[in-house]
């Protein structure tokens, strides 16, 4: 068996998860998981507060901007600009995490 195949048989599921949350260095977390237990779940939600809170920025990022809207000052702009850019890092977060647990196409017809 390869390093892979063998890592994957022994966690239970297709490797490493990438969290939703970083090292204080910056770093990313993973963990070793076959989906179920505390720190899933716990990643599951702070994903879905992630998300939940993007969409809420956009909305307000859309709002601001609408033609006939207040104009903002500079500093609200920067607090704006900010969020929204936090709120792009988390989003592509959850999506790269997401997308390292769909199975490829090679492994699923090998599998069935």
């Amino acid at each position: 068996m390869r390093r892979r195949e063998l890592y994957d048989a022994a966690s239970g599921g297709g490797g490493p998860r990438l969290l939703p949350w970083t090292s204080p260095e910056g770093k990313p977390c993973y963990l070793s998981t076959d989906g179920r237990g505390y720190l899933s779940a716990l990643a599951d939600s702070i994903e879905t507060v992630q998300l939940s809170m993007g969409q809420e920025v956009l909305e307000y990022a859309r709002a601001a901007m609408a033609p006939g809207a207040k104009t903002l000052s500079a500093t609200e702009y920067r607090w704006l600009a900010c969020r929204l850019t936090e709120a792009l890092a988390d989003v592509l977060r959850v999506a790269d995490s997401r997308g390292q647990r769909i199975p490829d196409q090679e492994e699923a017809t090998e599998d069935a």
